[in-house]
């Protein structure tokens, strides 16, 4: 009988080679202390094509995302030694850019919204099918190797530099510039902050805000754009106290004032 890959991460790699070229296979963190949900969605991750280091507890998986590579995080909410809560605001205060996905149960709605302010690019309640979760971690990692394109390579020496006044964004480098100083800014984040600049002044409906940071093809609801937004400012804010250039209009929409 084979024993069961706990408590320790599972060990495997994280290049695959197609003739001359080396291809990055992502790398997953899985973190709940259901064993059931780990194997499952374990071998599922697995058999498409994915890396897969697995947590137990906040404790353990703060320390192995953050000295192991790690392309994006799947997290609990309720743990024991850390709980998902915590471990996302500590992950948060040492990788701005990290995909993160939580994992909430049903009737746990402050939950997702705590997980959202903190910097969660997006969340899943339980149960939940692993087709969607494998789905949803698609999404999210071409959302993030489009924002994270490097300066060579794909993204190549044409990559733009948006400027709107004191705001700069810099798509190759993920990088967010308000006066000149660094506004640390999650995927999505910085997707809906991109998406708002574009074209200042023009309305931004929540629906076209989803499209913009999730894909027509994920459903999340209007409250996750709002929170989104409300984090948004906040950051801004911590540069600059009298930032008010992302303005509401109530039962419409948002939009960048410059």
């Amino acid at each position: 009988m084979k024993k069961p890959p706990f408590p320790s991460v599972v060990p495997s790699h994280t290049e695959e080679k197609h003739g001359s070229k080396t291809q990055q296979v992502p790398v997953i963190a899985l973190v709940d202390d259901d064993r059931n949900i780990l194997t499952s969605v374990q071998m599922t991750l697995e058999a498409e094509g994915f890396t897969v280091h697995v947590y137990t507890d906040g404790e353990s998986a703060l320390q192995g995302i953050l000295s192991r590579s790690t392309s994006l995080a799947v997290l609990d909410v309720k743990m024991p030694r850390m709980d998902g809560m915590e471990l996302l605001r500590r992950l948060r205060m040492r990788s701005s850019s990290l995909p993160v996905i939580f994992l909430t149960s049903k009737d746990e709605e402050m939950d997702q919204l705590m997980g959202l302010r903190l910097g969660a690019d997006d969340y899943i309640t339980k149960p939940f099918s692993v087709r969607l979760l494998v789905e949803r971690i698609r999404a999210l990692l071409r959302r993030h190797e489009v924002s994270q394109a490097e300066i060579t390579g794909e993204a190549g020496a044409s990559s733009s530099i948006l400027v709107r006044g004191a705001l700069a964004l810099d798509e190759a480098r993920h990088q967010c510039l308000w006066n000149g100083q660094e506004v640390a800014l999650t995927v999505t984040e910085f997707l809906l902050v991109k998406a708002l600049v574009v074209r200042p002044g023009l309305v931004k409906s929540r629906d076209q805000l989803i499209d913009a940071a999730y894909g027509d093809s994920i459903y999340v609801d209007d409250r996750t754009i709002d929170s989104h937004i409300k984090r948004v400012r906040k950051k801004f804010r911590r540069v600059d106290e009298c930032f008010n250039h992302i303005e509401t209009l109530y039962g419409v929409g948002y939009r960048y004032r410059e």
